[in-house]
């Protein structure tokens, strides 16, 4: 008569359990070139470009609530991913730019535009800027002219608190809303760290009343 084998039949691969881990093992596996993707999709958008809404009308008529506004994070330096290590520095904040940063107050992003540089000495009254003593607008118009840049402001809600003259410390900006009765900033949580600045907005690329747009800031 012939023995049984006391062996026990060897289990195919197929039937054997998979773990939890050696699922999530394989679905990275064939998953990856997604992942990546994701991530320089993330990392681009955290070191180069990226785009903001408009919560507020502190910045109109320049810009209105809703607008989606075009972001440059290089314009500042260069900054590691998903960090704020500069690693290339860029060009200092102009007088000008419309900027994105953190608020000193709370840590909201807020949008403003820088107004006065480490140096200027400034002043506002009645919603109108005078710098290093030059008025930046007169009584018959609402503009005001920086070195490169030309920004409507408006007085709709009045010209909001005064202040000055005072000088912008070393390392530091003012920044103003252009709807100047209509705004907290500068005026309010003093003046920004020129280093905490996230990016600068270069154009509108989308308003609600109008669409896709390419207005340039």
């Amino acid at each position: 008569m012939s023995r049984k084998s006391g062996r026990h039949p060897k289990r195919s691969s197929e039937s054997t359990p998979r773990t939890p881990m050696s699922r999530i093992s394989a679905f990275v596996r064939s998953n990856w070139p997604i992942f990546v993707c994701v991530l320089v999709v993330l990392a681009g958008r955290s070191s180069l470009a990226d785009h903001y809404i408009v919560p507020s009308g502190s910045m109109e008529p320049t810009l209105v609530p809703g607008d989606r506004v075009l972001v440059d994070k290089m314009s500042y330096g260069l900054r590691l991913p998903f960090t704020q290590i500069v690693l290339v520095p860029g060009e200092p904040a102009r007088a000008g730019d419309v900027v994105i940063f953190d608020s000193p107050e709370d840590g909201v992003r807020l949008i403003k535009r820088v107004v006065a540089v480490a140096g200027d000495r400034v002043e506002l009254r009645s919603g109108r800027l005078r710098v290093n003593g030059v008025w930046l607008s007169d009584s018959g118009t609402l503009e005001e002219h920086f070195d490169s840049t030309a920004a409507r402001i408006s007085l709709e809600h009045g010209g909001g608190m005064d202040f000055g003259p005072t000088t912008v410390p070393a390392g530091r900006l003012l920044v103003l809303g252009d709807s100047r009765g209509n705004s907290r900033d500068s005026r309010y949580f003093g003046f920004v760290d020129a280093d905490e600045l996230y990016a600068r907005a270069t154009r509108v690329f989308y308003r609600s009343d109008d669409g896709f747009v390419w207005l340039p800031l």
